[in-house]
């Protein structure tokens, strides 16, 4: 029997808010050494079913189904329930922006959740969907579903034949379906032929990863000592945007930051060169995301005289600071307003707004109750 393996929170979330933002599976997975898609889904029920406290449990510890935690009031429980009805309505609102064949399948399986609940028209009429459109998603799903089951039959031929097949061979053994549609499912899920696999030259620079010099020490004795960096995604606009931000770990004070649309190296290196007059043997610690390891960030690096240090694969925990303060950022301004949609600039000018007042404003018990700003320029 295989090791059971317990994922912290901020791993459960950061792969949530992922899928949320359009993330392929298999990336999520790689991004963060997931070990399982399997778990993955079971995180993603929880969080649209409005059990978030399970995300929280160790492994062999979660709430058995069905059952949460004990309220200590009628009036508790009733607000628990109310709460959970309207993130699944909240979880589905955010679905939208994805495109209409995942809507429509998020909303057929919303339905099913509640329909025992409230009638389905009542249910149509709480989303502004026409109960025709429910009712041609549902059959557009059982089409899905029969996708699906080709896709299962496909998977098993490959695997009864181990993958000795390539795509002609295992169209011949199902009839009536395209010799390009075998391959398309074949290479979808990575059943190709692995006899004779062609060997590619890799072309590019290779990717350089960095040791763990900061090893979780975020104690800094001066400013400009040790930095953290780090991108978050921000779902909340008309279009996918994207935060790159640096920390000076002395005070928590954001120094850099840039907000884009891509999240590429163009958007980090902007962050970048936002440092100026930096002192010696300073430390810019990251993930190994790709737009960190390459090799014009790791030149622009150098050229600044900074030492890069980077977390273990998988581990957000190694850069916590910077990942607490993203997640301290929407909670205090869009989940804290219930803003789930809203214009690009309006999202931009939030979050501008928000490092300002978090800066300038808002304090922090670490920091004798005083804000970051004010603290560094107390001690100078």
């Amino acid at each position: 029997m295989g090791t059971r393996v317990s994922y912290p929170y901020e791993v459960k979330m950061k792969a949530i808010e992922m899928r949320l933002a359009g993330v392929p599976v298999k990336q999520v997975l790689e991004e963060l050494n997931i070990k399982n898609h399997s778990q993955l889904k079971v995180w993603m029920k929880w969080y649209r079913e409005g059990e978030i406290h399970r995300l929280y449990q160790p492994v062999g510890k979660q709430y058995s189904f069905g059952k949460g935690p004990e309220y200590g009031s009628n009036e508790q429980r009733l607000a628990a329930e109310n709460r959970y009805l309207k993130q699944q309505i909240e979880v589905f609102k955010k679905v939208q922006r994805v495109g209409e064949e995942v809507v429509g399948q998020a909303f057929v399986e919303l339905v099913e959740e509640l329909k025992d609940k409230m009638p389905i028209k009542e249910i149509c009429i709480h989303m502004g969907v026409a109960r025709s459109t429910y009712y041609r998603w549902k059959k557009e799903s059982r089409k899905e579903n029969s996708k699906a089951k080709r896709d299962e039959e496909i998977g098993k031929l490959c695997t009864e034949h181990k993958f000795r097949y390539g795509y002609r061979k295992i169209a011949a053994l199902m009839p009536g379906i395209s010799e390009r549609t075998v391959q398309k499912v074949m290479q979808k899920y990575g059943w190709s032929c692995r006899v004779k696999v062609k060997k590619r030259k890799v072309t590019g620079q290779p990717a350089y990863v960095a040791d763990n010099i900061l090893h979780r020490d975020f104690h800094a004795t001066a400013p400009l000592q040790k930095l953290v960096t780090d991108i978050t995604y921000l779902p909340f606009g008309q279009s996918m945007l994207y935060l790159s931000s640096i920390m000076d770990l002395y005070n928590g004070e954001i120094i850099a930051y840039t907000i884009d649309g891509k999240q590429n190296l163009s958007c980090v290196l902007d962050t970048l060169n936002q440092l100026d007059s930096l002192p010696e043997d300073i430390i810019l610690h990251s993930d190994q995301g790709a737009v960190y390891t390459s090799y014009e960030y790791q030149k622009q690096i150098k050229e600044k005289g900074i030492t890069m240090s980077m977390s273990r694969k998988g581990t957000p925990v190694d850069n916590s600071p910077i990942e607490a303060f993203h997640s301290t950022l929407k909670s205090e301004t869009f989940y804290l307003d219930d803003i789930h949609s809203t214009t690009n600039a309006c999202v931009i000018q939030i979050v501008e707004d928000y490092i300002n007042y978090y800066n300038n404003i808002r304090i922090q018990t670490k920091l004798n109750n005083q804000s970051p700003v004010d603290y560094r320029q107390l001690v100078a």
